[in-house]
């Protein structure tokens, strides 16, 4: 996977001679330390990282933890002092003033906090805003804010000023900006914390579907762990500065690398970040549309189960034929599963987060099939083996369930 931006050994330290600080990190003095004797700051401590191309990267941690800082030296609003960050090649921290100007006009947008929205310019004014400082003509512009606009639910609303508008869509309007310039890479400094509850979560709902549609690469910065589980690809746990722990949300959970991150993640709803991919079981056995009922009935009692999927060549899943089916089918004659009327039970793609899925396990009494985005079937669920996930840290062919048991439950 292509590496967009790439962050090696970042420091920065506020304060006038920053050289010094420097000097007392590299003989391994704390944080602590250098502020006691020198009243600088280390805002970042030696921080490496990668973002790749088209995924979500959250920086979180506590406030004071360098979250925003890292954000502002991607794209230098804040000088680093020292290290090195390339962006699609680049070394950014070596750019003169022109040049860093035009990659931040065109590599970069960023999503702030509190909206940040000109309150003398209409919505449509305001989304514009960039691209008429780069010059760009009025109608092309003002083409390119529109389809912005109506992405982000906001069509109907260019002619409205900031005091028209509800906390969440001051926020559209801004993500509406970042969208407009157009940039491969959206930088976000806690986007959303400003705003309730509900209209938060409907906010990271509408970025996540903004991310299948323009697979954009997004730095997102926050302190709220639910937020970054639900948006993050990946994780970056920062504490004083200093980079603790990077992974996907299930390794984080899984695996924390030290109290500090255990301490974040202990009592997450772990069904909000397993999906159906990572607790289904292997589908099998199965049979074809070819084979006939006697075939199903020895196959489900050699396995002791009373039901078995049944799949074309291509392994697309066609149904479930269950042992009283199969009798009845046995019974009348019929000598291919293609002439029985299969049952029917739920099917989800191998993305979908268990939590989706509870309900729909709990009201089946047959197992669930996964399947993959050519409707494949890759996989099977039973309530057992959700439940043996959801409590342990095993994975859930290592769990000790089968369909049949599900099936007779």
């Amino acid at each position: 996977m292509i590496e967009k931006i790439v962050v090696k050994n970042l420091v920065k330290i506020f304060g006038s001679h920053p050289q010094k600080g420097l000097a007392m990190l590299q003989e391994g003095r704390s944080k602590d330390e250098i502020l006691k004797e020198t009243g600088f700051t280390v805002g970042i401590n030696d921080v490496s990282f990668s973002v790749r191309q088209g995924e979500i990267f959250v920086v979180m941690g506590l406030s004071g933890s360098g979250k925003s800082t890292i954000l502002r030296c991607l794209n230098r609003l804040i000088e680093p002092s020292s290290g090195q960050i390339t962006i699609e090649g680049t070394d950014v921290t070596k750019l003169g003033e022109k040049s860093l100007r035009k990659f931040r006009q065109e590599k970069t947008a960023m999503v702030f906090q509190q909206f940040a929205l000109l309150p003398h310019r209409t919505v449509l004014q305001n989304t514009v805003y960039g691209l008429e400082v780069q010059g760009v003509s009025k109608p092309e512009r003002e083409a390119k804010a529109l389809r912005s606009l109506a992405l982000v639910g906001l069509k109907g609303w260019e002619d409205k000023y900031p005091s028209q508008l509800s906390g969440g869509m001051k926020q559209r309007v801004g993500l509406a900006r970042a969208l407009t310039n157009d940039a491969d890479i959206l930088l976000m400094d806690e986007a959303f914390s400003a705003l309730d509850p509900l209209i938060r979560e409907e906010m990271q709902d509408e970025l996540l579907s903004l991310q299948e549609k323009m697979n954009k690469t997004i730095v997102f910065i926050t302190h709220d762990l639910n937020e970054a589980l639900k948006l993050g690809d990946r994780i970056a746990f920062l504490r004083d500065g200093a980079l603790v722990q990077v992974g996907t949300p299930e390794e984080i959970t899984n695996n924390p690398a030290d109290d500090y991150v255990a301490k974040f993640v202990r009592g997450v709803d772990r069904s909000k970040i397993l999906t159906a991919g990572d607790v289904m079981k292997k589908p099998q056995p199965l049979i074809t549309l070819r084979d006939g009922p006697s075939v199903a009935l020895r196959i489900m009692k050699e396995h002791g189960i009373s039901s078995v999927f049944v799949v074309d060549r291509e392994k697309h899943l066609k149904g479930i034929i269950t042992v009283d089916n199969a009798v009845d089918a046995r019974n009348a004659g019929i000598r291919s599963l293609g002439e029985v009327e299969l049952a029917q039970g739920p099917i989800v793609k191998e993305n979908m987060p268990v939590q989706d899925a509870l309900s729909v396990i709990a009201e089946s009494k047959l197992p669930m099939a996964v399947i993959d985005e050519e409707d494949r079937l890759i996989g099977i669920i039973v309530r057992g083996s959700v439940l043996a996930a959801l409590a342990s840290d095993s994975r859930v062919d290592e769990v000790d369930d089968s369909q049949g048991g599900e099936a007779n439950a």
